[in-house]
């Protein structure tokens, strides 16, 4: 499986961004995915995560309510949709996904078995 990321750029604080993540192969529906994110000089962070089902999602507590993770089957894509940026957001942003994550482990980038390259978000003050 491959993911391939997209979507980020530049953009003032309160700005809105929308990443994509595209998957091939036809794993797509057996996939929980989820989004992290790294800052220089800083760990990789989970942001958010979407189970295969789309039924359930996940969020880090700093982004609650500003950003919104969806999938669509027939697009084979997750998006990540941040609305109200701050400059603390500021990061490279991946996509990852694993078939065989559960609520206690969505968290944990070690579970994720594949990666995106991953797409810089930068948010000016």
């Amino acid at each position: 499986v491959q993911l391939q990321a997209s979507g980020g750029g530049l953009v003032q604080a309160g700005g809105s961004l929308r990443l994509s993540c595209l998957l091939s192969g036809p794993t797509f529906s057996s996939y929980t995915l989820g989004w992290f994110r790294q800052a220089p000089g800083k760990e990789r962070e989970f942001v958010a995560a979407i189970f295969r089902s789309g039924a359930s999602t996940h969020y880090a507590d700093f982004v609650k309510g500003r950003f919104t993770i969806s999938r669509d089957k027939a697009k084979n894509a997750v998006f990540l949709q941040m609305n109200s940026l701050k400059p603390e957001d500021t990061a490279v942003y991946y996509c990852a996904g694993s078939s065989s994550l559960i609520t206690s482990t969505i968290r944990d980038a070690r579970r994720y078995r594949d990666w995106g390259q991953g797409t810089l978000v930068t948010v000016s003050s």
